[in-house]
């Protein structure tokens, strides 16, 4: 039934998506999107010097993940995801969000639901 997929959006610094990436194909998860983006969140980005000057940044380069995984895998891509994102003590590791599939139709097969992903 659709209802047993969710899809996860990750949203997190640039530099985290080659571990990220690569702890998600360890467990088997290897079907995924990933999108440059910029953006800010509650720090409202980040203060830089250059040459004596202060100056403003506030939106940031970050990355986009998103996967499709039946909804019992849920918990093993957040757990994935945060392990590696969490430890970032600088500010702005990112955010989850968790969604329903409502459909999901292979183009190539005409295969839909869960057979799809």
């Amino acid at each position: 039934m659709t209802q047993d997929i969710k899809k996860i959006e990750a949203i997190f610094k640039d530099e985290q998506l080659t571990e990220v990436k690569d702890a998600l194909e360890a467990a088997g998860f290897i079907s995924m999107t990933i999108i440059p983006v910029r953006g800010r969140g509650r720090q409202g980005g980040i203060s830089l010097e250059w040459r004596a000057t202060t100056y403003r940044v506030d939106l940031l380069h970050k990355i986009l993940l998103s996967i499709v995984v039946k909804a019992e895998d849920v918990s093993t891509v957040v757990e994935i995801i945060t392990a590696i994102c969490q430890n970032d003590v600088t500010g702005g590791g990112g955010k989850i969000f968790i969604s329903p599939i409502e459909q999901v139709i292979r183009m190539r097969g005409g295969e839909t639901g869960l057979d799809a992903i």
